[in-house]
């Protein structure tokens, strides 16, 4: 993968994706994989030039070769989305959040299992790292942690590396 962005900015409501070029986020998810341009386009089919000129703008690619593309770069359902975005077209995955009464039973089985690691702390992180669903341990782990860190929404990484938040309990941080 290329260098990582500052990150998304709060004020643009484009996702990522849109902002960055189907071109570029295939480009990055090749290179993620370790597959060539021949490679890639053996497996999906094509031609390494197509793959080339779709990674550097000068083609368009259609719905049906971004999913292929996709599918061969083993992308994850949520990035396929960006890509179709990125590429102009509408996402082709629903994305329901985990407290949608449609996820109940989803729910219900990741409560049990978090109940299952008592008295051991356990989360559940969205693909953002985000908390969606946590033990009662965790509240024992979570002791001493400053307030304005526990504000919704309470980000994994943030809450790990944060000099306030649990960094200066982990022994080896620095490795």
């Amino acid at each position: 993968m290329t260098t990582p962005s500052a990150g998304p900015d709060p004020a643009d409501p484009a996702p990522e994706g849109a902002r960055m070029g189907v071109g570029a986020l295939l480009r990055q998810w090749r290179e993620r994989r370790r597959v060539s341009q021949l490679e890639l386009a053996l497996r999906a089919d094509s031609s390494a030039r197509h793959i080339s000129f779709v990674e550097t703008g000068r083609a368009t690619p259609s719905r049906a070769m971004v999913l292929r593309l996709a599918e061969h770069l083993d992308v994850p359902v949520r990035d396929r989305n960006a890509l179709l975005i990125a590429a102009g077209y509408a996402p082709a995955y629903p994305e329901t959040p985990l407290h949608d009464p449609a996820m109940a039973t989803v729910r219900a089985g990741l409560e049990q299992l978090l109940a299952a690691y008592e008295p051991n702390p356990a989360l559940v992180l969205d693909g953002h790292y985000d908390v969606a669903l946590t033990n009662r341990a965790v509240l024992v782990l979570l002791t001493g942690v400053p307030a304005d860190l526990l504000r919704p929404p309470l980000n994994a990484m943030r809450l790990t590396l944060h000099p306030r938040g649990l960094a200066p309990r982990i022994v080896n941080l620095a490795e």
